[in-house]
C-alpha cells in the first residue's frame, strides 16, 4: 500500500499557516465595538452639554424676571405721582419688554428640551439596543466559526494520526514479508493489519475532505457575507448617529434664530420707550405739581439800628403777614398760632389748609370730581333700582316692591350727604380762587420761576404758614378774626383753639436772661423765629431738653431758636440794658 501522498502534505501544511486567521478577523471586530462604544459616549456628552445650556437660559430667565418683578412701582399713591413723568412711564415699559425678553429665553429652554435633549434621550437607548444586536450577532457569528475551526483541526489530527497508523503498518508488513524466518500466518496478520489502518485513514481522509470543504464554505460565508453584513450595518448605525449630531447642532442654533425676531421687538420697544421721554413735559409737570400760588414778595425797607433800640419791621418785610396788615400790640390769642398743634399731621385737615392755594386749589378740585362721580354712581343705582321696583309693580309676582325701599332711602342718603359734601368743597374752592392772584399776574411769571418762589417764599416768608413739622396755616383775615371774637363772646364753651397746652390763657412769660446770637438762623419753620449773627434777644424759656429755646425780640416777636446757635446769660433781666448790634 502506497504511503500518504504529497497532496496530504500539502493540506496539512495549509492549515497550520491559516490557524490564526481567524483570531486577526477578531481583533478588527473588537476595534469596531469600542469605537462605536465611544461615539455613543460622545453623544451622551452632547446630550448633557444641551441640558446645562437649557438649565442656564432658564436660571438666567428666571433672574431677568426678579429683577423686572424688583424694579415695578408699588401699588401706592406713590405710583400714581410717578405715572405722571414719561421717563418713569419709558422705565416701566422698558420693565415690561425686559419681562417679555425673560419669556424668550424660556421658550429657548423649552425647545432645547422638546427638540435636543428629548430627542437624543430616546435616540440613545435606541442606539445602545442596536448596536448590542448587532454586536451579538457579530459575535454569535465568530462563536459558530471558531467551533468549526475547532472542528476541523480535530478531523485533520484524526486523519494525521491514522495516516501514521497505516504508514507504520504497512512497513511493519513489508519486514514481516521479506523476512524468511516468520510464518506465513504472521504474514497474512500484518498485512491484513496494514489493510485495515489503511482503511482507517482513507476514511479520516474522507471525513477530514468534506469537513474541511464544509468549513471552507462556511469560512468564505462568515468572512464575505455575514461579518459583512454586521460591519455595514455597524456603519449604517454609525452614520445615522453622526447624521442626527449635525441634525441637533443645527436645531441648537435655529432655537436661538426663532426668538431673535420676538426678542428684536422687546428691543425696539424699549427703544420706543426712551425716545418717548419728553424732558419739557417731565419739567411742565413739576412745576403744575409744586406750584404753590404765592406772590412774590415785596421789597425789603431799610432798618435804621441806630435810631431806636426797638426795631419795627417794614410792611413789606418778610417778617409782616401778607397783606400789609399792623400787628396788634400786647399778647393776644391770635398771635400764638405759630405754636399751634397739627392733629392732622397724616393727611392733613379736611379743607387741606394745610397747603399752599394752588395745591389746595388742585385738591379741592380732585376732590370734588371724586364726590360727582360718587354721586353719579349712587344715581345709576338709584335709576336701576328705581325699574326693577316697577317691574315688581307691574309683575307681583318677580318680587315684592318694599324690599326696594330701604336700598332707595340708603341710596337717597348717601346722595344727600354727598351733595353735602360738594357744596361745602365747592365753598372751600370759591374761597381759594377769591385769594389766588389774578391771572393777568400770573401770567408775567414762568412756570420755573413760580416752582422755585415757591420754596423762596416757603423759606423766607412763611412764618405765619409753616409749623417745624412743615405744614402749611393759611393766615387769618381780620374779618375772620372778627367774626371769631364774636362766637367766642357769644358761646365761650363753642370755642377750642388748638394751641398748644402750654400756652393756653397764660400771662406773658416774664423774661429770664438774654442770649447772643452766634450764627445766623432763617426760621422757616412754624414756631421759629429768625435770628440775625450778633443779634441780642430775650430769654423767655429755657431748653427743655429739646434743644430749642424760646427768645423774644419784643412784645409782637417771639419764637423759638436751636439752643446750640445762640449763648445764653441768664439772670440779666434788664430789658432797658439790652442793646442790639
Amino acid at each position: 500500500m502506497a504511503s500518504m501522498t504529497n497532496l496530504d502534505l500539502d493540506i496539512l501544511r495549509g492549515m497550520k499557516r491559516d490557524k490564526m486567521l481567524p483570531l486577526q478577523k477578531r481583533d478588527q471586530f473588537d476595534n469596531l465595538e469600542k469605537h462605536t462604544q465611544w461615539g455613543i459616549e460622545f453623544l451622551e456628552r452632547y446630550t448633557k452639554f444641551v441640558k446645562e445650556r437649557s438649565e442656564i437660559e432658564t436660571n438666567y430667565a428666571k433672574q431677568i424676571r426678579n429683577l423686572s418683578k424688583k424694579y415695578q412701582p408699588k401699588k401706592n399713591s406713590r405710583e400714581e405721582e410717578e405715572s405722571k413723568y414719561t421717563f418713569c412711564r419709558a422705565f416701566l415699559t422698558t420693565l415690561n419688554e425686559l419681562n417679555d425678553y425673560a419669556g424668550q429665553h424660556e421658550v429657548i429652554a423649552e425647545n432645547l428640551t422638546s427638540q435636543i435633549i428629548a430627542e437624543l434621550s430616546r435616540y440613545l437607548q435606541d442606539l445602545k439596543t442596536e448596536r448590542k444586536s448587532y454586536f451579538h450577532d457579530g459575535r454569535k457569528a465568530q462563536q459558530h466559526i471558531e467551533s468549526s475551526w475547532k472542528q476541523l483541526e480535530s478531523c485533520k489530527r484524526r486523519f494525521e494520526r491514522d495516516c501514521k497508523e497505516a504508514d507504520r503498518a504497512q512497513q511493519y508488513f513489508e519486514k514481516m514479508d521479506s523476512d524468511i524466518n516468520v510464518t506465513k500466518a504472521d504474514v497474512e496478520k500484518a498485512r491484513q493489519q496494514a489493510q485495515v489502518k489503511h482503511q482507517m485513514a482513507s476514511d479520516s481522509k474522507s471525513d477530514y475532505s468534506s469537513y474541511l470543504q464544509k468549513f471552507n464554505q462556511e469560512q468564505n460565508e462568515h468572512y464575505y457575507t455575514i461579518i459583512p453584513n454586521v460591519f455595514q450595518k455597524l456603519q449604517d448605525m454609525e452614520e445615522k448617529r453622526i447624521e442626527r449630531i449635525g441634525v441637533c447642532m443645527k436645531t441648537f442654533a435655529d432655537v436661538d434664530r426663532q426668538v431673535l425676531p420676538i426678542v428684536g421687538k422687546c428691543l425696539d420697544g424699549m427703544t420706543s420707550a426712551a425716545g418717548s421721554i419728553e424732558p419739557k413735559t417731565d419739567s411742565k409737570q413739576v412745576v403744575e405739581s409744586y406750584k404753590s400760588g404765592f406772590e412774590p414778595p415785596g421789597d425789603v425797607e431799610f432798618e435804621d439800628y441806630g435810631q431806636a433800640m426797638t426795631r419795627t419791621a417794614s410792611d413789606t418785610s418778610l417778617t409782616n403777614s401778607r397783606d400789609g396788615k399792623e400787628r396788634p400790640t400786647g399778647k393776644s390769642k391770635g398771635k400764638l398760632w405759630p405754636f399751634i398743634k397739627n392733629k392732622n399731621k397724616g393727611s392733613g385737615p379736611e379743607d387741606f389748609s394745610h397747603l399752599p392755594p394752588e395745591q389746595r386749589r388742585k385738591k379741592l378740585q380732585a376732590k370734588l370730581d371724586d364726590l360727582n362721580k360718587d354721586i353719579q354712581k349712587e344715581m345709576d343705582q338709584r335709576d336701576a333700582l328705581t325699574k326693577m321696583k316697577d317691574v315688581y309693580v307691574k309683575n307681583p309676582q318677580m318680587g315684592d316692591p318694599a324690599s326696594v325701599d330701604p336700598r332707595l332711602a340708603e341710596i337717597a342718603q348717601n346722595i344727600e350727604k354727598l351733595q353735602f359734601d360738594v357744596q361745602k368743597f365747592e365753598g372751600w374752592l370759591a374761597e381759594v380762587e377769591e385769594k389766588m392772584p389774578s391771572k393777568s399776574d400770573s401770567h408775567r411769571r414762568s412756570g420755573l420761576y413760580e416752582s422755585q418762589n415757591s420754596t423762596a417764599v416757603n423759606n423766607n416768608c412763611a412764618q405765619d404758614r409753616e409749623s417745624p413739622d412743615g405744614s402749611y396755616t393759611e393766615e387769618q383775615n381780620p374779618e375772620t378774626l372778627v367774626k371769631a371774637k364774636a362766637n367766642a363772646n357769644a358761646n365761650p364753651a363753642s370755642t377750642t383753639p388748638e394751641f398748644d397746652d402750654e400756652f393756653d390763657d397764660e400771662e406773658t412769660l416774664p423774661t429770664i436772661g438774654t442770649c447772643k446770637a452766634l450764627y445766623p438762623f432763617d426760621g422757616h419753620n412754624e414756631g421759629t423765629i429768625l435770628v440775625a449773627e450778633g443779634e441780642l434777644l430775650y430769654v423767655i424759656e429755657e431748653d427743655k431738653g429739646d434743644g430749642w429755646t424760646r427768645v423774644r425780640r419784643n412784645e409782637d416777636e417771639e419764637g423759638y431758636v436751636p439752643t446750640s446757635y445762640v449763648e445764653v446769660f441768664l439772670g440779666t433781666n434788664a430789658k432797658g440794658a439790652m442793646t442790639y448790634i
